[in-house]
C-alpha cells in the first residue's frame, strides 16, 4: 500500500522540525556524533535505546478527561509507531522529532522501579491508582530487553498498591503470574487498545504492534484468569475504522472484556503534519476524505485541545460515532462493568509497617 520509497516497518515516514528548538540542526548534529561514536549509521532505521535518569517517575495528570489521576512512563518514545499517537509531541521536549525519532530513539528509565518504591513509601502518599503508562506503551518492544515494567509490577505487589495498565502488546502475558497475584486483591486493571479487526488496517496504522488475533487472545486469557479488561476502541478515525465500532465491540465482549471506551482521533501539535504526510502515502485514494472528516469533528481543524470536547469531537460525524459506541455498550456490555481498584490494602500495609517501629 505504501510507495516503494517508504520507510519500512515505521508509522511516520519522515522527521518534522522540533518546534521547541529554533536551531534544531545543532541538536541533530550532536545526536549524529553520538551515533557515530556508538558505531551506528544514523539513518539505518535501527532503534536506539538511550538511558535517561529522571528524579521522579510518577506524574500528576492535570487533564480532566483522560480518566487517570497519576501516571508513570518507563520509556519515552515508542517503537510501535502508531501514526496517530498523541504522545509523539512529548518527544520534542527531549530535543527529538515527533516523527521517526519518536519510533527509533527510545529513552529508557532503568531506575523507574526504585523511583516508584521511593514514591509510594512516602508517609504523605495516600494510595491512588497509578497508571502505566499514560504516555507511551509500557510493553513496547524495549520491555523484552529491559523488563522495567515487570519490576514495577513487583513493587506494586510488594506494597499492595493499585495499578492500571494501558497497552496494545501481547507481551503483557509474560507477567500473567504477577497480574493474577495483584488481581486476587483487586489491585490491577488492564486497558488494551484494539483499533480494528482488519490486519491490513492494523499494519499500516500501528506497524510494530501485536496482531489483532494476539490482542484478542490476550483479552480472553486475562479475563479467564480474573483480571478485569477494558478495551479501548481508540482512536476512532472517520472512514478508516469508524465502520467497525459494532463488530469490534461484539468481538471484544465475546472475548471477555468488561467494558469499552473510545476517543475520536485528534491530530495535535506536530501530529497533524506527520499524519497528513502518512495518509497521502498510505491511503492516497481516501486521504482528502479522511482529513476533511477529522476536521469536521473538531470545528474545522485537525487539532482540538479543549478539555471535555477534544476526545469526543463535535458535529454530525462525531455524534454518529459517539451514538454508535453508546449503542454498542447497550447491546454487548449490559450488566458488565470494570471493578474499582482496592486502595485500602496499601494503607493497611503502611500502618502495619509503622507499628513495627
Amino acid at each position: 500500500m505504501f510507495e516503494k520509497s517508504s520507510v519500512k516497518g515505521r508509522g511516520a515516514q519522515s522527521n518534522v522540525d522540533n518546534r521547541f528548538f529554533e536551531l534544531n540542526h545543532e541538536q541533530r548534529d550532536d545526536f549524529l556524533e553520538y551515533c557515530a561514536k556508538e558505531g551506528e549509521i544514523p539513518d539505518n532505521n535501527k532503534t536506539l535505546y538511550l538511558p535517561v535518569y529522571p528524579k521522579t517517575i510518577v506524574n500528576k495528570v492535570k487533564s480532566p478527561d483522560v480518566g487517570m489521576a497519576y501516571s508513570m512512563n518507563m520509556y519515552q518514545g515508542c517503537e510501535h509507531g502508531c501514526i496517530y499517537c498523541y504522545a509523539r509531541n512529548s518527544h520534542e521536549f527531549w530535543g527529538f522529532s515527533a516523527g521517526l525519532d519518536f519510533e527509533r530513539r527510545i529513552l529508557v528509565k532503568k531506575d523507574a522501579p526504585q523511583l516508584l518504591e521511593t514514591f509510594i513509601k512516602r508517609k504523605s502518599w495516600k494510595a491512588h491508582p497509578i497508571v502505566m503508562s499514560g504516555n507511551t506503551d509500557c510493553y513496547q518492544p524495549a520491555e523484552q530487553q529491559f523488563k522495567i515494567t515487570r519490576q514495577c509490577l513487583d513493587v506494586f505487589l510488594k506494597y499492595k498498591h493499585p495499578v492500571g495498565i494501558i497497552t496494545k502488546n501481547a507481551l503483557l502475558l509474560r507477567d500473567l503470574d504477577v497480574l493474577k497475584a495483584l488481581a486476587k486483591d483487586d489491585l490491577v486493571s488492564v486497558n488494551i487498545s484494539i483499533t480494528s479487526l482488519c490486519e491490513t488496517t492494523r499494519r499500516i496504522l500501528e506497524p510494530r504492534t501485536a496482531t489483532i488475533k494476539k490482542r484478542m487472545d490476550t483479552v480472553k486469557i486475562l479475563s479467564d484468569n480474573g483480571i478485569p479488561v477494558n478495551v479501548m476502541l481508540a482512536p476512532i478515525i472517520p472512514s478508516i475504522n469508524s465502520h467497525e465500532i459494532l463488530p469490534l465491540a461484539k468481538a471484544v465482549s465475546d472475548a471477555g472484556a468488561s467494558s469499552i471506551s473510545h476517543t475520536i482521533v485528534r491530530l495535535n501539535g506536530a501530529i497533524g503534519a506527520i499524519f497528513t504526510d502518512w495518509i497521502y502515502k498510505a491511503m492516497p485514494d481516501r486521504a482528502d476524505k479522511v482529513l476533511h472528516q477529522i476536521q469536521e469533528c473538531h470545528g474545522g481543524t485537525l487539532n482540538d485541545s479543549r478539555f471535555g470536547q477534544r476526545m469526543r469531537g463535535e458535529g454530525q460525524i462525531a455524534k454518529q460515532i459517539n451514538d454508535l459506541v453508546a449503542l454498542a455498550r447497550l447491546k454487548y456490555f449490559k450488566g458488565k462493568r470494570m471493578p474499582k481498584l482496592n486502595i485500602e490494602l496499601h494503607e493497611d500495609y503502611k500502618e502495619g509497617q509503622l507499628r513495627l517501629f
